[in-house]
């Protein structure tokens, strides 16, 4: 149990060569949970945009092809992670399209309304204080930007108990529980979008 819980709790911030695996992982496993996410977003093409908790980049490169004019940031506090992020959009970074930052959710180091979409796929289980953290996507978001965040644990059903027992320092929200924080922090509406027969959520908060 000990080599399994610490190759899960891997996942909140990988590190070293363990870490190196499970960001790999995470790039094919997450790719239908960031499908679904992807589903619940309407994009002009010309958007920047601001993935938080990026892990191996693999919804960026996502991004780049939908976005025919825009610019794609991507934020993790794992240099393991940003390593593999940028080595994944290597040729869009060389383009000026993209750029992977190390960085703290807590304290983004962004301007203020910098961003027209920032999302969070499968990472805000391990956000502290998620109304702080939320607080922080609202400063760097435009008037009218969105929000997404994008789960596969609804908080509905007993499936992630499991996973919180396992992995450090995770916790598990139901829809509304997230619309709460994000309230809280400033925004104007939310949207929440579940499906638990798949044991997962969607929730998009739009600043005014």
């Amino acid at each position: 149990m000990g080599l399994l819980r610490k190759f899960f709790s891997n996942t909140g911030k990988p590190e070293g060569t363990m870490g190196k695996v499970v960001v790999a992982m995470m790039n094919c496993g997450h790719a239908g949970i960031a499908d679904w996410g992807f589903s619940h977003l309407t994009l002009r093409g010309d958007e920047e945009v601001l993935d938080c908790g990026c892990g191996g980049g693999a919804n960026i490169a996502v991004f780049l092809k939908k976005l025919s004019a825009g610019r794609v940031t991507g934020l993790d506090y794992s240099p393991v992670s940003v390593e593999k992020a940028r080595a994944v959009n290597a040729d869009a970074i060389a383009a000026g399209r993209c750029s992977v930052v190390q960085g703290d959710v807590q304290a983004l180091p962004f301007e203020d309304g910098q961003f027209d979409v920032v999302t969070a796929f499968e990472t805000v289980y391990f956000w502290p204080n998620p109304a702080h953290c939320f607080a922080q996507v609202h400063r760097v978001l435009r008037r009218g930007g969105v929000f997404m965040i994008t789960n596969e644990a609804s908080g509905r059903t007993h499936s992630h108990e499991k996973w919180v027992k396992i992995v450090d320092n995770m916790s598990v929200y139901t829809g509304e529980e997230l619309a709460a924080f994000l309230m809280q922090a400033g925004f104007a509406r939310t949207e929440i979008d579940e499906d638990i027969a798949h044991d997962r959520v969607n929730v998009r908060a739009y600043k005014a």
